[in-house]
């Protein structure tokens, strides 16, 4: 019989806070899976261990079959493209069995997970400044933001959730990077909307630079509205319903028939703007940026020209003027480049023309409300 080994796939961040954090819930995990299984952790960028160190102790370990998942919330670019290219190409130097999971994804145990932090952050308001109506308040949901509208979509359809599920007044829709509207567009607009409370919720698994930028803006829209009260919700962290889900995702692969992992693919389906990129090759980007760690460049926002408390974005764009927008190294990193996936359950859809490292441009970069807002905030 096969030993099964269980390899948590995480995006990586150069903030130790949050690399930190995913560790806790790497090992709180292991509680959730049968005794037997091996558990084991890496990262896509920046944080050690990388994804390969984490297959290695696992195979050190006698595991001939491994259960792999994204450690993230949504399936865009790094858990379609990049984190299956890693595994698929370990598997075959190796000759392992490695199989490939289901992002967190839109999730009864996920809302419910969201719902808690978000009503934590309202009880903490209403001890604190007395009680305000639901109907008296807006809930704004920040979603991390992607060039797939797949992911994007369903950042919307979580707000939706905890908009009609908690009964809030009014519910916006923002994203950390890439897409449309960023947060302080986002804010700026709710505050105009003429609630007594906004609710600011970032919907990521852990801390970070962009848990920084929400919460900076945040205060600095609140500074100009000091008529509404604005309340900052925690994000998801190790909530208990996460490492549930977690641990479903892994379980499930062993089913008879093992769920696939993005049935709304812009990669496999045309998608309403995004037609072009239906059968774009498969490659990772990311092997010049594993484990450097907090120290990469970009990664304390002290050292950066343009900022000042806070990361807004605005490095991206200087970089894009100049010509060079493939993987800068500045604090924000939001990639626009998206490619094919292979993975190995039942849908394989791989590509073999040649490819030139060529990436798709995201269709609505220069909307003013998406990363062109940040030129609005630059150092003084």
């Amino acid at each position: 019989m096969s030993k099964i080994g269980v390899m948590i796939c995480g995006h990586g961040s150069r903030s130790q806070a949050a690399v930190d954090q995913f560790s806790v819930l790497a090992e709180k995990l292991p509680a959730y899976l049968p005794p037997e299984w091996a558990v084991e952790y890496g990262y896509l960028e920046f944080a050690n261990p990388v994804i390969r160190d984490g297959l290695d102790r696992l195979r050190a370990q006698g595991c001939d079959k491994i259960l792999a998942v994204p450690g993230m919330l949504f399936a865009a670019m790094h858990s379609k493209n990049d984190i299956p290219t890693v595994l698929n190409t370990y598997a075959a130097k190796h000759g392992i069995e490695v199989s490939y999971g289901r992002e967190l994804g839109v999730d009864p145990k996920m809302i419910a997970a969201a719902g808690g932090r978000v009503q934590e952050a309202i009880a903490a308001a209403n001890a604190a400044h007395g009680e305000v109506p639901m109907h008296e308040t807006c809930l704004v949901v920040i979603g991390r933001g992607a060039s797939d509208p797949d992911a994007n979509g369903n950042v919307a359809k979580i707000a939706r959730m905890l908009h009609e599920g908690l009964g809030f007044g009014w519910c916006e829709v923002g994203y950390s990077g890439v897409t449309f509207p960023l947060v302080e567009p986002c804010l700026q607009h709710a505050s105009k909307l003429g609630y007594k409370r906004i609710v600011v919720f970032p919907y990521f698994l852990f801390s970070g630079i962009l848990i920084d930028r929400i919460y900076g803006f945040t205060d600095q829209v609140a500074a100009e509205n000091a008529n509404i009260q604005f309340v900052k919700a925690g994000y998801l962290n190790d909530h208990e319903q996460v490492l549930a889900t977690f641990a479903e995702r892994i379980t499930e692969q062993v089913g008879e028939i093992p769920p696939p992992n993005c049935a709304m693919c812009k990669y496999r389906t045309q998608v309403l703007g995004f037609e072009a990129e239906v059968g774009a090759v498969q490659e990772s980007h990311h092997h010049h940026v594993e484990g450097q760690g907090a120290s990469a460049p970009g990664s304390n926002v002290e050292d950066c020209t343009l900022c000042d408390s806070f990361c807004t974005g605005l490095c991206r764009l200087e970089k894009q003027a100049k010509g060079h927008d493939h993987h800068d190294q500045s604090h924000d990193h939001d990639h626009s480049h998206d490619h094919s996936h292979d993975h190995s359950h039942g849908h394989t859809h791989g590509h073999a023309h040649s490819h030139d490292h060529v990436h798709a441009e995201y269709p609505h970069a220069d909307h003013p409300h998406g990363p062109e807002s940040a030129r609005k905030s630059p150092k003084t």
